[in-house]
């Protein structure tokens, strides 16, 4: 059923998540695709700069299409206390872990094509026992259980025009980075992008070019030996799995407009080598995308920005932009 709503979790009450997804919405409401909030009913009016009458309590994600165009459409789970923007607290932690949980229960129900999920503040969680590294790894846990064909994610994909980049470690300390690494970690995240850009991006034979860890790829071990001892046997099993990949490559030379050409996505080792490039393209429009799960998910590529929250400063480039992909994706599995 193509016209199904998405369910976009409200994320970090504190943040700039009320803001964009009224924004996204005011965008989109003639447009679509058209989405349902779960979250605190007064948070996303909060979100409104006082046009309370645009936000509307809804029963059931199916009532979200009904009235879209009119209004944004919240299944109101209460925040125990109010919130003030800017000013994080894990009293809130409860409620925005059962806003994202109650998404994708919706969406492994098929009630929803898919999630997208407004920046959460990782502190505010932890403070309140929360054990995950990050949304994506939430995430992970909480399909496992569901039936999903092809290699398992999750895995952090992060897109923006011309660009495709998916993580092998995702929220590590770059100290830890080397022995966090194995040929069995690439060669899984290197399927799951595969079989992503097959079934989600159309792509019929995705070509995956894999990033080295140190400076000039190692120069065959002169400078590191995990080029040689765990990146470059990755690379050979994954084509000898029927990926067409190619490196480990000097990861200074992988992003410029003539190397992006020869590939449809990057297999990066760390977070930054990541999203540096992403951001340089394509800052305000980046989209986070988790791999290789029985449900869509997308995300803005920004964080909660408190510094601004409340003050009507946000862009709501890369929520509109992570709305469309989850839309896209989620016809495209039909």
């Amino acid at each position: 059923m193509k016209n199904r709503p998405l369910a976009v979790s409200l994320g970090d009450p504190a943040g700039i998540g009320p803001e964009i997804v009224f924004k996204a919405w005011s965008a989109l409401r003639h447009t679509g695709p058209s989405f349902v909030v779960v979250g605190d009913l007064r948070q996303v009016a909060a979100g409104s700069a006082g046009t309370a009458g645009l936000v509307r309590q809804v029963s059931a994600a199916d009532d979200a299409n009904r009235v879209f165009s009119q209004a944004v459409p919240v299944i109101d789970i209460p925040l125990l206390e109010p919130v003030v923007a800017g000013n994080p607290s894990s009293r809130a932690a409860k409620a925005v872990i059962a806003w994202i949980e109650t998404a994708v229960g919706l969406a492994l129900s098929g009630a929803v094509g898919g999630v997208v999920t407004a920046p959460i503040a990782k502190e505010s969680l932890y403070g309140a026992g929360f054990p995950f590294p990050g949304h994506t790894e939430f995430l992970g846990e909480l399909t496992l259980a569901h039936r999903y064909d092809g290699a398992r994610g999750p895995i952090m994909m992060l897109a923006a025009p011309g660009l495709r980049v998916s993580l092998v470690t995702v929220h590590k300390p770059l100290a830890e980075v080397p022995a966090s690494l194995s040929v069995e970690k690439i060669v899984n995240a290197g399927l799951v992008t595969a079989q992503a850009l097959r079934r989600d991006f159309g792509i019929e034979r995705p070509r995956l070019a894999v990033a080295g860890l140190n400076p000039h790829a190692g120069e065959n071990g002169t400078i590191g030996r995990e080029e040689v001892q765990i990146v470059g046997p990755a690379v050979r099993a994954l084509r000898d799995l029927g990926v067409a990949a190619t490196g480990p490559s000097p990861a200074d030379s992988l992003f410029h407009e003539a190397a992006r050409a020869k590939y449809d996505a990057v297999l990066c080792l760390y977070h930054d080598q990541a999203l540096i490039p992403v951001k340089m393209l394509d800052f305000w429009g980046g989209v986070n995308i988790t791999l290789g799960l029985p449900i869509v998910r997308t995300s803005p590529d920004h964080g909660t920005a408190f510094d601004i929250a409340g003050r009507g400063l946000a862009r709501a480039d890369s929520m509109i932009a992570a709305i469309r992909m989850a839309k896209e994706i989620a016809d495209r599995r039909l």
